[in-house]
């Protein structure tokens, strides 16, 4: 567990285009100490480690909260507003000023009304006196007190708001972070994963059977070895999702998955007799989903009668079974007769490493101007997207925001030709990278 496991969470809620992502920005803005900047896996979430009077707390920016049944996205956003406050310290309520209330703003009130947790009602947009006095008014009827009136586009009484947030939090003492590589043994059931960990570590510490499943649960080891220092998540067998049973082996799937989100590599094993199969592409997809550095590792290669021929196949089959992760790292080993393992820990570590890297903003936005002129956005619905400049906003995965003119005009294959473009110019091979685009300005929730 890392001190940003345990971070009391601050949630910005509200109703669409009310400033709830100008105001993140501008936190984010004031304060140059982020630690980590990520973005949740739906379109509406956004969060970051920030510091304020020397606490610091993870920020979490919102969707805009909308009972509008035209919206197919709205019962998603309103599901994952009510996910966000439901594990949040402090609650940033954010109304706008200048329009006044509406309806969703009164339903917003009753859902954080009915958390009972601390809350600021922000009235934001607050420009000048006349909007600032009349924003109050207006808010004070939602029943939390006198609102704080703000402007996040012009910095006005966001240090106020952050010091009633630090007055609210809750003492929680930090656990320090560990140097260690957090890896996660994943694969299919009986692939050999807790063959590899007992034969890493060099003693039997997790039971080794024949029998498909024998590992229940997740169990962590710490170990330090020529290659660095490890925590290994030996971790159950995943079944396909037709072939889940009920209780015991499905737990165990739901702890693999948990597993893989508190990893910092995931280790996927491949039977090398059998090569990669649709369910080995799956459990790939866990990793992926959750912006894991991932190291394939095919296994059993003891049992190989021409190695080298195996080996060309087995690679033909990752190129085209696996093709969607190219960034992957992979290796062949023999659990059984421990080969191959100080080069697998290697890169494993290389993936660590490159989960940390960075690249300086002149250099970020001068590869992404070249990749546009090199390759120009293509129109959508009669429109371009526009570039105005990108960050890196954090590591652990490397996270870019780049922030547009419209979010929704960037193609999906655009966005991986852009992050093409950022992989050539630095080596992320072996982990997984997050684009997040962004609105300039507004409040816009489609990143």
């Amino acid at each position: 567990m890392t001190a940003t496991d345990v971070l009391p969470r601050v949630v910005i809620v509200g109703r669409p285009n009310v400033g709830k992502s100008s105001l993140f920005n501008r936190v984010l803005g004031e304060r140059r100490a982020i630690v980590e900047d990520e973005p949740g896996t739906t379109r509406d979430r956004l969060e970051a480690d920030v510091e304020w009077l020397d606490r610091r707390f993870r920020l979490i920016d919102t969707g805009g909260y909308e009972t509008n049944e035209q919206n197919v996205y709205a019962p998603l956003i309103m599901g994952q507003v009510q996910q966000a406050i439901d594990t949040a310290a402090v609650i940033i309520f954010v109304v706008d000023a200048r329009d006044g209330l509406t309806a969703s703003d009164y339903d917003m009130a009753e859902v954080v009304r009915r958390a009972q947790k601390p809350t600021i009602l922000v009235a934001n947009k607050a420009d000048n006196e006349a909007r600032e006095l009349a924003g109050i008014a207006e808010a004070s009827a939602l029943g939390f007190g006198e609102p704080l009136p703000v402007s996040a586009l012009h910095d006005v009484n966001v240090r106020t708001m952050l010091d009633m947030v630090v007055a609210l939090l809750p003492d929680i003492p930090l656990v320090p972070e560990s140097d260690r590589t957090r890896v996660a043994i994943i694969g299919r059931p009986n692939v050999g994963k807790s063959m590899l960990v007992n034969a890493i570590l060099g003693q039997e510490r997790v039971i080794v059977s024949d029998v498909a499943g024998t590992t229940r649960d997740a169990i962590d080891t710490e170990i330090d070895t020529p290659e660095g220092s490890f925590v290994l998540i030996d971790t159950a067998g995943v079944r396909r999702p037709g072939k889940l049973g009920t209780g015991v082996e499905r737990h165990s799937v739901l702890r693999t998955t948990r597993a893989v989100e508190r990893c910092d590599v995931a280790v996927l094993v491949v039977d090398g007799t059998e090569g990669v199969t649709a369910q080995d592409t799956h459990i790939a997809g866990i990793a992926v989903e959750n912006a894991k550095g991932l190291v394939i590792a095919v296994n059993k290669i003891d049992l190989w009668d021409d190695p080298a021929e195996r080996k060309a196949w087995a690679e033909r089959q990752m190129r085209s079974r696996i093709r969607f992760v190219p960034w992957a790292l992979y290796t062949f080993i023999s659990a059984l007769e421990r080969r191959g393992l100080s080069e697998l820990l290697q890169l494993v570590q290389a993936a660590r490493e490159a989960r940390r890297r960075r690249i300086p903003t002149p250099e970020l936005n001068a590869v992404l101007a070249r990749a546009i002129r090199e390759h120009v956005p293509p129109l959508v619905h009669n429109r371009r997207f526009k570039l105005f400049y990108a960050t890196q906003a954090g590591i652990d995965p490397p996270t870019f925001v780049l922030f547009v003119n419209d979010p929704e005009l960037v193609h999906f294959s655009y966005r991986r030709y852009l992050e093409r473009a950022i992989r050539e110019a630095a080596d992320f091979e072996g982990t997984a990278i997050k684009l997040v685009f962004r609105a300039r300005s507004g409040d816009d929730s489609r990143s």
